[in-house]
């Protein structure tokens, strides 16, 4: 019998978990995009990462606390699953995929840029495709290889904010050479708000866009030895994250420039480090954005794949994309995030203001779609869950969950009322529309089963039977039915149960890591007690586990065994995925040679 595919490894370090999560919240949006906000909003911009930062503060404690109850689950998309049904765990993961994947070309793009900083005379989308290449290969290549570059990368990021910090206090103090303390660029051009207390709020819309990545840390954990610790940890760590690099360092520029100050808009860190009379300042901070830009994409296809390899699980992606290679690595799924990528770099070159721009926009409000149906699950999921499992809880339940809740709401408003993001707004709103078209469509095919089809004539002198099954294998209905094609009691039987996660419901319960240890040993405990209960009726029988595609399952067991009678036992049509997928008709198709019987068993489960 074929085994279930190699599991993933978990290859991820707590130093490397630890990197991520220090890493998962700084970007290029951080050391290009602040400049911009800073312009927007004045001096007070640093109150404006501060209030987004609580708010992903609040999100991330309120992912912590689902995630250490249930830290055998690798996607966020379970809890969404769970808590508001089967449309918003579809929807949730598969938004989340679009986001990161789309964020894999533009940041492809973006580094391109960068490395034309010192060797202009390569084309972009050139740069961008090796830039593809490289991250591509890392991430097939192992889940350690991904943590080492990820491990580096943040480590030279968090380094770059760290200095800046050191020497931007130094600098504002009056501990630096010939400066003296010097606080006046808060308030010396037009004020602390020179635009208005409105201008912090509005800023919002786009700092939360650059502080996405924290949640990354806890898709990661679950490829680690110890998830509840690791996801424990990383969502603790991400107040002091937030404060410090973000709100601290966005200070101290304003402290340091002038808001309308030109130079910040083109680069702020380093219109920063030359004000300070740091030499060799644009070459440095370039380098630090190129390693900013290459984690990003090297994280975004690692969560993309994840994500992809558990709707696979889930039979709500391609089955294949579920294959993991003998080192623990899902490559189809690696391989089918990457092309998204490579097809954005392409419709960056050769459509950059309409197919790449569409892209873009397209993706732009969606992770405050996913924040939101987040937010939402952590409530309603709350209070089913028991005490003791509240390793981490999330703080002044429920007041602060609900203001969280308004707040994702309110900025998604704000986005709508603002001419430079509706349409963001309106293309992110057009694709979760489409995702709840495309799930809504295939549930309806899928309630559609075929009607379970009637037991084949009685015979009563079956000698060798074969039997294929998974949560019904211990059913009343089928032992009645063995005993009525086996009127002598002398035929030998063989019951293959396929390991799948469907099947054995481990795809509902357990994480990516675990996904197919956890589908074993669901699957062997049904084996196990489906054999006692049949010796038990001093039956001759022996079992084994089957592949986790039925139908291949059924194929070599049919080899093996040489049967002359098939018995495929499935639920009633309403919750059989064996049915939506017409496998006692294709069995029937495959073998014309062999008594088919089709077995319907209404309630019976053999418990995992």
């Amino acid at each position: 019998m074929g085994a279930p595919p190699t599991q993933l490894k978990k290859g991820l370090k707590q130093r490397h978990l630890t990197m991520i999560a220090m890493g998962g919240v700084i970007g290029a949006g951080l050391f290009v995009g602040s400049g911009v906000v800073i312009g927007g909003a004045g001096p007070g911009a640093f109150l404006s990462y501060a209030i987004t930062g609580l708010l992903i503060i609040m999100v991330m404690r309120m992912l912590g606390e689902m995630a250490v109850a249930n830290p055998s689950t690798g996607s966020f998309a379970d809890y969404s699953r769970n808590a508001l049904g089967g449309w918003a765990g579809f929807s949730t993961a598969w938004l989340y995929w679009y986001f990161w994947v789309i964020v894999v070309g533009f940041e492809a793009v973006a580094g391109a840029k960068v490395i034309q900083f010192w060797i202009p005379g390569i084309p972009l989308w050139v740069l961008s495709l090796v830039l593809m290449l490289l991250m591509t290969a890392t991430n097939l290549f192992s889940v350690k290889s991904f943590g080492e570059f990820e491990f580096w990368f943040a480590g030279i990021k968090v380094a770059a904010i760290v200095v800046f910090l050191v020497l931007g206090g130094l600098f504002v103090l009056g501990l630096w050479p010939n400066k003296d303390m010097d606080f006046s660029n808060l308030t010396a051009h037009g004020g602390f708000l020179p635009l208005g207390p409105g201008a912090i709020f509005s800023a919002i819309v786009v700092v939360i866009f650059s502080m996405v990545g924290a949640e990354i840390a806890t898709i990661a954990a679950a490829e680690s030895e110890d998830p509840a610790r690791a996801i424990a940890k990383a969502t603790n760590s991400v107040i002091v994250r937030i404060a410090i690099f973000f709100v601290g360092s966005i200070f101290l520029l304003s402290v340091i420039l002038p808001w309308n100050s030109a130079a910040l808009e083109a680069s702020p860190y380093v219109s920063a480090f030359q004000a300070m009379g740091i030499p060799y300042a644009d070459h440095i901070m370039n380098a630090v954005v190129l390693t900013a830009v290459l984690s990003c994409l090297n994280s975004g296809l690692y969560t993309a794949s994840r994500m992809l390899f558990v709707l696979s699980a889930r039979r709500e992606a391609p089955v294949v994309l579920m294959t993991v290679s003998k080192g623990g690595v899902p490559r189809p799924a690696i391989l089918f995030s990457s092309i998204i990528g490579f097809l954005c770099v392409i419709a960056a070159a050769i459509s950059p203001d309409r197919v790449f721009l569409f892209l873009l926009n397209s993706s732009g409000a969606v992770i405050l779609f996913v924040y939101l149906l987040i937010a939402i699950s952590q409530v309603v999921l709350r209070r089913r869950t028991s005490p003791d499992k509240l390793v981490v809880k999330m703080w002044l339940f429920p007041a602060l969950s609900i203001v969280v809740i308004v707040a994702i709401l309110a900025v998604l408003v704000q986005m709508a009322f603002n001419p430079d993001t509706l349409t963001q707004l309106l293309l992110s709103l057009l694709s979760w529309g489409l995702l709840l078209a495309i799930f809504f469509a295939t549930k309806r095919i899928r309630d559609k089963a075929p009607a379970a089809t009637p037991a084949a004539a009685e015979t009563g002198d079956a000698h060798r039977v074969l039997v294929l099954a998974n949560e019904t294998v211990e059913g009343d209905e089928l032992i009645s039915e063995l005993r009525r094609i086996d009127a002598s009691g002398n035929a030998e039987y063989l019951i293959c149960v396929p390991a799948n996660p469907i099947d054995t419901g481990q795809a509902m319960h357990s994480g990516a890591v675990y996904l197919w240890e956890k589908t074993a040993e669901a699957a062997q405990a049904r084996l196990d007690r489906t054999l006692e209960v049949l010796r038990a009726q001093n039956l001759q029988v022996t079992g084994e586990l089957g592949d986790y595609r039925p139908l291949r399952a059924l194929s070599t067991a049919v080899e093996q065994f040489h049967p002359d009678r098939l018995v495929i036992c499935t639920h009633p049509e309403d919750r059989s995925a064996w049915l939506r997928y017409d496998v006692v008709d294709r069995a029937r198709e495959a073998y014309p040679n062999l008594p088919v019987t089709h077995v319907v068993v209404e309630h019976a489960e053999v418990s995992a």
